[in-house]
């Protein structure tokens, strides 16, 4: 049986203050992909709202069931035929805010939502610091899905430097993996490609991952690069810096098996006990 390909696509962004031009701009970014031979289109990280202000963030949020983003993005979806795996939104969630990723079918449909699992509290070198665990909840949970060509697994942005999530998504079966992401360009300069390689190469699996790039409206500055690599941890597709845009690679499901059978690191693994001496 000969394993299939599709054409993956990520739209790289660069999403403001406005959610509703943000929804234009991954709306427009979707159907050019799909004009383009896309079957399956990924969105960055924080789609439809890049906000730090805490009460402006609250003010223009919705639940997902009230959200115009993710109804547009499904609309999209079900008019172009194409899988759309949103990389995040912003929903409410209590009195605080889930950072959650949806994978919407070719019908329109919404048939996996994930929570990202770790929270980016960091004090960077520049001054920057981020304390995402005031404002959002962390996810309890991993998430795979089934697409027509394969199993993916779901993560976003900071999750990418936890190999541990990534190793338990590919034993549950996932040969696509993802970390879509508004990293900030500090930390993208020195460590996306490689973090994005590694867990390609550690799990013998496609990885695929939109990113926000350039200076965004709440002042904070984003590495884009949008990235699509193979399961042997070379670079299929990669964005032009932090321009906004679309890039596509053609996904051979066969690297999967061939990755794996060279290398079983995933076949090889073991218990590790510590002994602190």
């Amino acid at each position: 049986m000969t394993a299939p390909r599709f054409v993956a696509a990520c739209v790289q962004m660069r999403s403001g203050r406005d959610p509703a031009q943000n929804r234009d701009a991954a709306v427009a970014g979707i159907r050019e992909a799909a004009e383009r031979g896309a079957h399956y289109v990924q969105t960055p990280e924080m789609t439809s709202l890049l906000e730090r202000d805490r009460p402006s963030l609250f003010e223009k949020i919705r639940s997902p069931e009230h959200d115009p983003t993710l109804g547009a993005l499904c609309d999209v979806a079900r008019e172009r035929g194409v899988v759309v795996h949103v990389g995040s939104l912003a929903v409410r969630n209590g009195d605080k805010v889930a950072n959650r990723a949806f994978v919407i079918d070719r019908e329109g449909a919404i048939q996996a939502s994930y929570d990202k699992l770790h929270l980016y509290d960091v004090d960077l070198p520049n001054g920057e610091s981020y304390r995402e665990s005031a404002t959002y909840t962390g996810g309890a949970r991993a998430v795979v899905t089934d697409l027509p060509w394969g199993r993916l697994g779901v993560a976003i942005c900071y999750d990418v430097r936890f190999p541990a999530l990534y190793r338990a998504l590919a034993e549950a079966g996932a040969e696509i993996l993802s970390a879509p992401a508004a990293f900030t360009r500090q930390t993208g300069e020195a460590h996306w490609h490689v973090l994005q390689r590694a867990r390609a190469i550690e799990t013998g699996s496609f990885m695929i991952s939109a990113a926000q790039g350039g200076r965004h409206e709440d002042g904070r500055e984003t590495y884009g690069h949008s990235l699509i690599v193979d399961p042997w941890g070379r670079v299929l597709a990669e964005a032009d810096g932090t321009a906004p845009g679309v890039i596509l690679a053609e996904i051979d499901m066969a690297l999967v098996a061939e990755a794996r059978a060279r290398v079983p690191a995933l076949r090889h693994a073991r218990p590790v006990t510590v002994e602190v001496v």
